[in-house]
């Protein structure tokens, strides 16, 4: 038997919703690097629907981030800012 490698992985275009949310939460302290992913995914739902508050997003995600909740809020905030996404 002969093992075929992996298909390549092909990126999503960096001005997608997908790439600006995930994008934004990848300079926060985790507990793990899932909860990077949860927390990503939050914010994506949260830009794609327009239901609730940044703050909301945070919260309902359950990521075990490392810092105060304030400062997670700050750090996505202004990166969604820079990606010329107003809040």
């Amino acid at each position: 038997m002969t093992t075929v490698p992996p298909p390549k992985v092909k990126e999503f275009n960096p001005e997608t919703l997908e790439k600006i949310a995930y994008k934004s939460v990848s300079t926060i302290p985790t507990r793990e690097k899932n909860d990077q992913f949860r927390l990503g995914y939050c914010i994506w739902l949260f830009l794609s629907e327009k239901k609730g508050t940044l703050k909301q997003a945070v919260q309902n995600s359950g990521a075990r981030v490392l810092i105060s909740e304030p400062d997670v809020i700050k750090i996505i905030s202004d990166d969604l800012k820079n990606s010329g996404i107003n809040l």
